[in-house]
């Protein structure tokens, strides 16, 4: 038990045993957690009167065009709730598996601070899971979307996520790889910098969006910078949260000091 106990432990850059993946996998959830219900709580102040809005619009069209919309499961003021909470639920899960992935990262380069770790995962994850996606298939408020394509689209939004994601790990890699073999680091962002721009001319060459934007383009781009925004702002408090939360643990640890012992073969250094 003690030998299986030592393999999940993470060290700090001073080489002690910092933490156990249960406890990044905790860390994360709590970092998570915050980080949905503050954009949780963003989305419902900001973006959610112009989701009204699009609605509205949505209603008045199909009023105009003598067409039944269809019956509303949930009441606007429910799925106001509901978002907080899903967004809660959703960031929990996101900073489990940001929590798993850290520790991953943690045994490729033990070197790095947590706090210098954590908020280069973040953006990694911003960039690969949200950004470059987005780039391509932006964001669109209700009354934007035939209902028979969405099978299409999300084989298209997935297929964008799949190339941001291979392009983030690659770029990831190239960096490391550059680092290791003492590259300058001009050279190691020009590396970065080219991934990242033949990912884009990649999610370029997928089939544009098959639906018409008909909603107004003020509505429209209000919309997509609110969403811009709450990304940013859910990816940012988890980073900053889980890296807080990281040196919290690294001083806990250090405290410790001579009472530590070093860490088993095998552990996660």
């Amino acid at each position: 038990m003690a030998g299986t106990c030592s393999v999940l432990r993470a060290t700090d850059e001073g080489g002690h045993p910092m933490t156990s993946v249960l406890s990044l996998l905790g860390r994360g959830a709590v970092a998570g957690a915050a980080a949905g219900l503050l954009s949780g709580g963003f989305s419902y102040l900001l973006v959610e009167p112009v989701i009204d809005r699009a609605v509205d619009l949505q209603a008045v069209h199909q009023a105009a065009e003598h067409t039944t919309a269809s019956a509303e499961i949930f009441s606007r003021s429910t799925q106001h709730i509901g978002l907080i909470v899903s967004a809660t639920a959703v960031g929990l899960a996101l900073g489990a598996l940001f929590g798993v992935v850290y520790a991953f990262v943690h045994r490729r380069d033990p070197g790095t601070a947590a706090w210098t770790r954590s908020q280069h995962l973040a953006a990694a994850a911003f960039t690969g899971i949200w950004l470059l996606p987005f780039l391509r298939y932006p964001a669109n408020p209700p009354g934007v979307g035939d209902p028979g394509t969405i099978d299409q689209r999300t084989d298209f939004w997935l297929a964008a996520l799949g190339i941001s994601l291979i392009a983030v790990v690659l770029a990831w890699n190239i960096h490391r790889r550059l680092a290791v073999r003492s590259a300058g680091a001009p050279a190691r962002q020009l590396a970065v910098a080219g991934i990242l721009i033949a990912a884009v001319a990649a999610l370029f060459a997928l089939p544009a969006n098959p639906d018409a934007v008909t909603v107004p383009a003020k509505l429209l781009w209000e919309f997509r910078l609110w969403s811009v925004a709450t990304s940013v702002l859910l990816w940012g408090t988890l980073g900053l949260v889980f890296g807080l939360l990281g040196q919290r643990a690294g001083h806990l640890g250090g405290a410790a000091g001579p009472a530590v012992t070093a860490p088993a073969a095998g552990a996660l250094v």
